[in-house]
């Protein structure tokens, strides 16, 4: 399997894009939505059949105050008052049936950009932790906010407006040449053609405008973003100036792609207008000149002034909706990109659950390395028998956090096997695995929320008791009791409310929550003071009872009673035993328990 992932995802084209949104308007059994989709195109339809009779209402009224008539005298027996009223209830009901294909069309339109949504957000959830290392979390935002909306407008406009304006343009057309003569038919072809011909050239040309207004938006939000998330660090160093200044470049940048953009659709807005007014000139001149000639009555004139207008609004709506498609094309295209990025861990198919059994973990031969050229984990050969813990030490970079992401399968080994009771992780299922393996990392990170969701965030179902009870085995029930709102007060992002001991207490409380058969402790305690680290310590070895526990330890003293330590060095292990067989070879091992202790000694000193 490769280990190769791109984090910036690739975009799709019109069509692609076009053909991944199609089944939302015709899902396979749901039957509703698909009634509602002919619902609204048969509304469509009795609208623009409606629409585009109204002028003939408006003509006939003309004649009968002017007193002519040409051919639809029968339409005078309604009188100039009645036809009038004709003509309102005409304008009526063609809005009400575009209302009621919108009211009905609604949902449907709703339903696909929610499900898209979800699959965007449930997609992400899934990819590798290779991927959200490399990934940038503002701009990541931003492609799934405006491509979710995209889908919304690309439904509605591409099914109600270009469709419907091809149908009244035809329509147009038709009548043009049928009541008056050819000429006036193929003044109106050949203005749209030229109008759309212009229209699509420019829009194509503003699009690469857009494209990069939108990448500069994209990067400014992402630093912006950034620089928040980092607040304390931008404090520490004193760079608010600079944080500034690298906004403004962005921004900068930004900016003058946003003139850019903003000036091209001036110059797309004058040309469209242009074409149109000379389209109408030309068409409104030969029936003036009909009238003139006694071939045609005012009654006619105001109809052939009434049809350009009325296809002229929409034709106006076709420059904003076509250029509003194309970005929502641009746009999508990006999520469904972002989409078709593959999930570099997946399941085997039919993979069954992990059946913990004891809780035995066996690394048999493992080899790993985050990139091919870099070998990190060279041969590991270590075993945990169920309920014994066993330790992790090693100098930085050796490959001891290394060994925790693939026991929980943020990757898959490039060699050797790991095993659980004999069953290979690549052979079971990721949500077995990661119910049964609790994790307490070096720095616990907590939602914006409550400390109680933040607890419960172990197991969604549980109760309140349960969750006190977790908190006390944790040694924070007394400090949550003595916030002003208790379990419902909220932690801030990044729990940044509480203290490093206070949030990994509550990291403690909800892995003690969900009650697992495997723990991780990824230097849990590293982070604290020390006396913090001891009053946790007594917190994790609680916790770890019954268990099989894997520590990853940077500070020597917390991990002496382990069961087993091991000592990584470049990915291999050099030394392995007890504390005191470890201490007896006067290795590493030893060498790094004298040194740590001479500093603790010094410190207290």
């Amino acid at each position: 399997m490769s280990n190769k992932v791109t984090s910036a995802p690739a975009r799709h084209g019109a069509l692609a894009t076009i053909s991944r949104v199609l089944p939302y308007l015709w899902p396979e059994e749901q039957a509703w939505v698909k009634r509602r989709v002919v619902f609204a195109l048969v509304a469509l339809v009795v609208a623009r059949l409606v629409s585009v009779a109204t002028p003939f209402l408006y003509k006939a009224a003309v004649d009968a105050l002017a007193g002519e008539h040409r051919g639809d005298g029968w339409l005078l027996a309604f009188g100039a008052v009645g036809l009038t009223v004709a003509y309102g209830l005409a304008r009526l009901g063609a809005t009400a049936f575009s209302e009621l294909r919108d009211a009905v069309f609604v949902r449907v339109g709703q339903r696909a950009l929610r499900q898209l949504a979800l699959e965007t957000f449930t997609h992400i959830h899934r990819l590798s932790l290779r991927y959200h290392i490399t990934r940038k979390t503002g701009g990541l935002s931003r492609i799934i906010e405006r491509g979710v909306k995209g889908v919304d407008f690309l439904l509605r406009f591409m099914l109600f407006s270009i469709g419907p304006l091809i149908i009244e343009l035809t329509l147009v057309a038709i009548i043009f040449a049928v009541v008056f003569d050819i000429w006036y038919a193929l003044v109106v072809v050949v203005t749209i053609a030229i109008y759309v011909a212009f229209t699509f050239k420019v829009t194509e040309w503003r699009v690469q405008l857009r494209r990069e207004m939108n990448d500069q938006d994209t990067d400014a939000n992402q630093k912006a973003i950034d620089s928040l998330l980092n607040y304390e660090t931008v404090k520490y160093f004193d760079a608010d100036r600079r944080e500034a200044a690298r906004y403004d470049g962005a921004m900068a940048r930004y900016e003058r792609a946003a003139v850019k953009t903003g000036q091209s659709l001036s110059f797309l807005n004058a040309g469209q207008a242009f074409i149109i007014t000379t389209g109408l000139v030309i068409v409104m001149v030969m029936a003036a000149m009909g009238v003139q000639a006694g071939k045609l009555t005012v009654g006619d004139f105001v109809m052939v002034n009434a049809y350009m207008i009325q296809i002229t609004m929409p034709l106006n709506f076709l420059g904003t909706v076509y250029r509003e498609i194309r970005q929502s094309l641009v746009d999508m295209g990006e999520m469904f990109g972002l989409l078709g990025q593959p999930a570099e861990i997946t399941d085997k198919p039919g993979a069954p659950d992990l059946r913990v059994d004891g809780g035995t973990i066996e690394f048999a031969d493992i080899h790993f390395g985050y990139d091919a050229a870099r070998p990190i984990l060279q041969g590991v050969n270590v075993t945990v028998s169920a309920g014994q813990t066993l330790a992790i030490v090693g100098p930085s970079g050796s490959g001891k956090s290394t060994i925790g992401r693939l026991l929980f399968r943020f990757y898959d080994v490039t060699g050797g096997a790991i095993r659980i009771d004999g069953q290979d992780l690549r052979d079971i299922t990721q949500a077995s695995l990661h119910a049964a393996i609790g994790v307490v990392p070096q720095d616990t990170v907590l939602f914006n929320d409550t400390v109680r969701y933040n607890i419960a965030y172990g197991r969604a179902d549980a109760s309140q008791a349960q969750i006190e009870a977790a908190a006390r085995a944790a040694r924070i029930h007394d400090f949550i009791q003595s916030l002003p709102e208790g379990y419902m007060t909220r932690v801030g992002e990044r729990g940044l409310k509480l203290s490093g001991g206070e949030k990994q207490r509550v990291g403690i409380a909800r892995t003690l929550l969900k009650n697992p058969p495997i723990l991780l402790l990824d230097e849990a305690t590293s982070a604290l003071d020390t006396q913090t680290e001891r009053d946790i310590q007594d917190s994790l070895r609680q916790m770890g009872r019954g268990r099989t526990v894997i520590t990853i330890a940077h500070r020597l003293s917390t991990i002496a009673d382990a069961d087993r330590i091991i000592v990584l060095e470049d990915g291999r292990i050099i030394e392995s035993g007890t504390h005191e067989e470890l201490l007896a070879l006067h290795g590493r091992y030893g060498a790094m328990w004298a040194r740590q202790s001479a500093e603790e000694a010094e410190s207290a000193a």
